[in-house]
């Protein structure tokens, strides 16, 4: 349970998953939790960016597929801005919940959102953002059920902005913080300083706004969650792309290229169950 995990102090390594398969190999790699990545879902699901173009219904159905193919592995779940006002995130969140999801993360962006990497994002105003947060709290049928709070305002407004409503999600009652996109290690420090013996989230985003860090390093800052949210999609789309290139240019793979033998792959997603039957 990913509430046991956070009471252990231990550092969590949680990579990006968007569909079944992913989280299945994710799991089978020995992760402790699972982070369904809202940008990888777009990507995966629609081939499109991350600016709000997935629907709540489509989340919560792919979050049902990511949870029963994690196998007990806890399952955190992109929420963006709720998708709404109050009620939508009431609904979402028991969507989530009855889906199996562990924790959901909520941001404080407008609608349409648009990645926490990305340039001009807007956010809602600090009233709004709480209300969603508490309506989250209040319509978990469990505190087994976790709320992660995300500010993007590092970005909208200032840094100290961030940190005021850091704060003010912790008090509606949110579980974790996450500060989307400190630009320095400085302002890193300055997160965990600000809000000591709190579950904290460190995005590691290739390419992004942040500093990359190694887990070592970050758990020196203080950060217990270490997002990899994107890393195995770019990966994976770009071994789509060779694989494509090479098929058409030669009708068949290279040599080089990785991948999993036939055998091998039926093994993975478990052919031998079903033919035990």
């Amino acid at each position: 349970m990913l509430k046991k995990l956070l009471a252990s102090k231990s550092q969590l390594i949680v990579p990006g998953v968007y569909d079944a398969l992913s989280s299945h190999i994710a799991s089978q790699c020995g992760f402790e939790a699972l982070y369904m990545s809202g940008f990888a879902v777009a990507g995966s699901l629609l081939a499109k960016p991350d600016i709000g173009l997935v629907t709540a219904s489509e989340m919560t159905g792919r979050a049902r597929q990511v949870v029963e193919a994690a196998h007990g592995v806890p399952v955190i779940a992109d929420g963006d801005n709720g998708y709404g006002g109050e009620h939508n995130v009431s609904r979402l969140v028991q969507g989530y919940e009855s889906a199996g999801v562990q924790c959901i993360q909520l941001e404080d962006q407008v609608s349409p959102k648009r990645c926490g990497h990305m340039n001009n994002k807007q956010v809602v105003q600090l009233d709004e953002a709480v209300s969603k947060i508490m309506a989250a709290v209040k319509s978990r049928s469990s505190d087994d059920f976790l709320i992660m709070a995300r500010t993007d305002a590092r970005a909208t407004h200032d840094f100290t902005e961030a940190l005021r409503r850091g704060g003010a999600f912790l008090e509606a009652g949110a579980d974790i913080l996450f500060v989307e996109a400190p630009q320095s290690i400085e302002e890193m420090k300055q997160i965990t300083a600000s809000f000591p013996g709190t579950p904290l989230v460190a995005n590691m985003v290739e390419e992004g706004k942040t500093p990359e860090l190694t887990a070592g390093e970050l758990a020196d800052l203080g950060y217990q969650i270490i997002l990899r949210p994107v890393s195995a999609l770019l990966a994976a789309a770009k071994s789509l792309e060779v694989s494509y290139q090479a098929l058409r240019k030669t009708s068949q793979l290279e040599d080089t290229q990785p991948r999993f033998s036939f055998s091998g792959f039926n093994e993975m997603v478990g052919l031998g169950e079903f033919d035990q039957e």
